[in-house]
């Protein structure tokens, strides 16, 4: 099944948004190779919006299709490029609560956008909490395949003028094809890794 169309299909869907960044250099030479960050994410209703509700599965259990769909549509904005590193997380409209998007990022989530973005054995770091409408949200990024490559650690920012509204979720991912631009603080290489 399409990805958009299961989540069309689990969730109503007011808005896509993304950003793309491509960083050539941070006061120091230019890259042979731009740092390509992005970031997309999707606003849906909440259904518990100004309610308590103990059982979050009705946003849970249908989350790989968020999962999936958020992967695909950050891949895309790489141009061909390798994912490297990975995030999620995303904001609750005022009258929901940080709860609700967790509940939509666990890990069935993760699963789902570990396989749209070409694998992933590291956790996905996350950022979530309850604010207004455009509010932005710095996704941490940290590379895909080890938490402890401390080039990767970064972190990619969404800001959706008009979301999330009281009775909403922002749901976001980001993905970058690299370290930090200059990065020269040493730890774990990607290399030592994949050796």
């Amino acid at each position: 099944m399409n990805a958009d169309k299961a989540v069309y299909e689990a969730y109503r869907v007011r808005r896509w948004v993304s950003s793309v960044e491509e960083i050539l250099h941070e006061n120091g030479p230019v890259t042979a190779q731009p740092l390509v960050k992005a970031v997309v994410g999707v606003v849906i209703e909440n259904p518990f919006a100004g309610r308590y509700e103990a059982d979050l599965t009705p946003l849970t259990a249908p989350s790989a299709a968020l999962g999936t769909a958020l992967g695909e549509r950050a891949v895309a904005l790489l141009g061909g490029h390798e994912v490297q590193s990975y995030g999620k997380g995303g904001i609750a409209g005022l009258n929901g609560e940080q709860e609700h998007v967790v509940a939509c990022v666990t890990t069935i989530f993760g699963n789902a956008l570990r396989d749209a973005v070409g694998g992933g054995s590291a956790w996905i770091s996350s950022a979530t909490k309850t604010a207004a409408a455009g509010t932005s949200i710095d996704i941490p990024l940290a590379y895909k395949d080890e938490l402890y490559v401390r080039s990767h650690y970064d972190a990619a920012t969404l800001t959706a003028p008009d979301a999330p509204r009281p009775g909403e979720l922002l749901i976001c991912v980001a993905v970058a094809t690299g370290g930090r631009v200059h990065e020269r603080v040493g730890g774990l290489t990607v290399a030592e890794t994949r050796a």
